[in-house]
């Protein structure tokens, strides 16, 4: 009963990997956009491989994290749930600009 269902996603994760979109800002002016990388992540993510997932895209964590709850807080309606979403926004937000940062001050952004 398992095997069919471990085919299939190994089959979804290669065939992931085989249509990744290209990044406009790198096509056109082959400077890294503060999303590129996401792609890439999600993939390491969805083979297990967290530590390479973390490295390559921080914020992935935490924005999967905010999209789940905001989508339970429209379900369940949370007591605080506007709040708690507006800091894990600032949370993505914060993380995104710094390891951007990072990547301008290394010299990383650009192809």
């Amino acid at each position: 009963m398992m095997a069919p269902l471990i085919v299939l996603y190994v089959s979804w994760i290669k065939w992931l990997e085989a249509n990744m979109l290209t990044c406009p800002s790198v096509k056109y002016f082959s400077i890294e956009c503060p999303g590129c990388g996401m792609q890439r992540s999600l993939i390491a993510l969805l083979k297990g491989n967290l530590p390479g997932s973390l490295l390559m895209y921080p914020a992935l964590l935490p924005l999967l994290l905010l999209c789940v709850y905001a989508l339970l807080h429209l379900k369940y309606k949370f007591s605080c749930g506007s709040k708690i979403i507006i800091g894990l926004q600032m949370a993505v937000v914060s993380i995104i600009t710094a390891h951007y940062i990072y990547k301008i001050v290394t010299h990383q952004i650009f192809h």
